[in-house]
């Protein structure tokens, strides 16, 4: 079976997900499928492995812990079972609180944090669905950071609903309230671009 014989029109779950074994990186949101861009380029992975020992660091002898993809997500709905998952992602970095979300397969359930690395090949409409599933999951927040732009942007769950910060840039510096004392700067995180 290929990529190409799956029936775009159909919702898929993580059993089918499992059984895939195709070339192409995918991701289910809400039952449907995302091809995953090419591998990342050298400056998001950069990024994202100064962002990694940053929240690894910061981690050390506490109960979260920190994951970078490919690490599968499985945002449940209306139960663990793998039929009824409909939404499997792989958010470059997730910060996970609760030991019992991590399983010998990813996280099951909502992170606590996810961060997504915007690539060339990422586009709105799968930000907007990730968001969507994301808010909808009870991620409490939702990082996005542009390389190209040097920015920071989140996403915090408040009462439900995503309420969305400033955008943050060269200067700045990122502080959340579920990881007390982190504190990145973001000169330091878009260091190896600055010119």
């Amino acid at each position: 079976m290929q990529l190409s014989d799956l029936d775009i029109n159909k919702t898929y779950t993580y059993a089918d997900y499992l059984k895939w074994t195709f070339d192409e990186r995918l991701e289910l949101i809400k039952g449907k499928i995302f091809t995953m861009s090419p591998a990342p380029g050298s400056v998001h992975q950069i990024i994202s492995g100064v962002l990694f020992v940053e929240l690894y660091n910061h981690l050390k002898h506490k109960p979260c812990r920190v994951f970078s993809a490919p690490f599968d997500v499985r945002l449940k709905r209306r139960s663990i079972n793998d039929k009824d998952i409909t939404t499997v992602v792989q958010p470059d970095i997730c910060v996970i609180c609760d030991p019992n979300k991590v399983d010998a397969r990813g996280c099951i359930g909502a992170p606590d944090i996810v961060v997504e690395i915007l690539s060339p090949g990422n586009n709105k409409k799968e930000l907007k669905n990730k968001k969507d599933a994301y808010e909808e999951a009870g991620v409490l927040e939702y990082w996005i950071i542009h390389p190209v732009e040097k920015t920071f942007f989140k996403y915090s769950l408040v009462n439900g609903t995503f309420q969305s910060s400033d955008m943050l840039t060269i200067g700045d510096e990122i502080i959340t309230p579920i990881l007390p004392g982190l504190l990145i700067s973001l000169d330091d995180l878009f260091a190896d671009q600055l010119q």
